[in-house]
């Protein structure tokens, strides 16, 4: 149990974990993982019967990874000690575990939430929302990603390695142990209304916030890669069709505007794939991720001489195209220039010399992560 303040409910909540292991004739302990508590909870902790494990970092990833590290059990059921989880009804959670599970999560959605138990804004939008970005972005069936009552083979969560210091802990157990393949269920359990009459340590717009920049840190595909090649694709089919000139669809006109959106597009959309090659490669070097086939492919292709040679290339279609803008600027008594036909030089200038300078560095980028140099 993660504790900072918790005097009002702590002893309730242990007092409940202790009938359910008596109960059961489950064999455990009860951490609870105090994080600066001022409040006499630690003491209460103790005379219930706990061992208080001190843990002088801030945060409720903080506490969690401390505790999880100090148990001493083969599972480690997590649980927030404020009442509003029923410490008393954990068997579904040991039963999971024992039959192969290895990460069992709370649907509180599927158990049941009292009322005033969860702000409208975290049940009806926050919840759901980033609930299901998780299940589309690691391929997992979780329904309920901030559950904080949860239960797990401490060996494999460990093998996580999680670091995450604030309430994003909940969101990083659940992809990373996604990522790694790891065998998670879901039980029904239910929430009610805490036992506090302080207010709550969760803020819910920085947290939610932290909660989305994680699902998003280890998505890269969904992060840089989608997109990418989406904006690539569509900066890449306009460019080509107004680079020899103006086109009319429907009575409607594209040009030189159009052309330089289609450049940015193409530019940017280049460079998000790029940064999705490198994303993947430093977490897969890392061990944040499991690699896999495909991207080792990838791998055994891409070197720093053959990036560097391909971005000569677009570089010098660059040079060639700032050369000829020039050149034809002079023919013309360096004077005013007919606008559609410049701008089109200018812009395969830029485009070619900003791709191919995009392609050497990053090539010089993936040999320094590949350890190529």
């Amino acid at each position: 149990m993660p504790n900072l303040n918790e005097a009002e409910t702590i002893g309730t909540c242990i007092g409940k974990a202790k009938s359910f292991l008596e109960n059961s004739g489950v064999s455990g302990e009860i951490v609870v993982a105090d994080n600066g508590s001022t409040d006499g909870s630690q003491d209460i902790a103790r005379e219930n019967g706990a061992r208080v494990i001190l843990v002088p970092s801030k945060g409720y990833g903080e506490a969690l990874i401390a505790g999880i590290n100090a148990s001493r059990g083969q599972f480690v059921i997590m649980g927030d000690a404020d009442e509003s989880y029923d410490f008393s009804n954990l068997m579904p959670f040991i039963v999971e575990l024992r039959k192969g599970s290895e990460l069992v999560i709370g649907n509180r959605f599927k158990g049941g939430i009292s009322k005033n138990a969860m702000p409208p804004l975290h049940r009806y939008l926050g919840n759901p929302v980033l609930s299901l970005i998780g299940r589309v972005f690691y391929r997992t069936s979780v329904g309920d990603f901030h559950c904080g009552l949860r239960g797990f083979s401490r060996t494999a969560i460990l093998g996580l390695k999680l670091n995450s210091p604030g309430m994003e802990f909940a969101s990083e157990m659940i992809l990373k142990a996604s990522l790694m393949g790891l065998n998670i269920t879901e039980v029904p359990t239910t929430l009610r209304p805490d036992g506090r009459t302080r207010p709550p340590h969760l803020r819910s717009w920085r947290d939610g916030w932290r909660h989305l920049k994680i699902l998003l840190s280890f998505a890269p595909h969904w992060l840089f890669l989608y997109p990418g090649v989406a904006l690539c694709a569509l900066g890449v089919l306009v460019f080509l069709a107004l680079i020899g000139g103006a086109l009319t669809i429907a009575g409607v006109r594209f040009d030189i505007a159009a052309l330089m959106l289609a450049s940015a597009l193409l530019l940017t959309g280049a460079q998000m794939v790029i940064f999705f090659g490198l994303a993947r490669l430093y977490a897969i070097k890392h061990r944040n991720v499991p690699t896999a086939p495909g991207f080792e492919r990838m791998r055994r292709l891409i070197s720093v001489n053959g990036a560097s040679m391909a971005g000569g290339i677009f570089v010098a279609l660059g040079i060639i195209s700032a050369v000829s803008s020039t050149l034809y600027w002079y023919w013309n008594g360096f004077g005013d220039l007919e606008p559609g036909v410049i701008a089109r030089l200018a812009s395969l200038a830029v485009v070619g010399s900003s791709l191919g300078i995009q392609m050497i560095t990053g090539g010089f980028l993936w040999g320094i992560i590949n350890e190529e140099l």
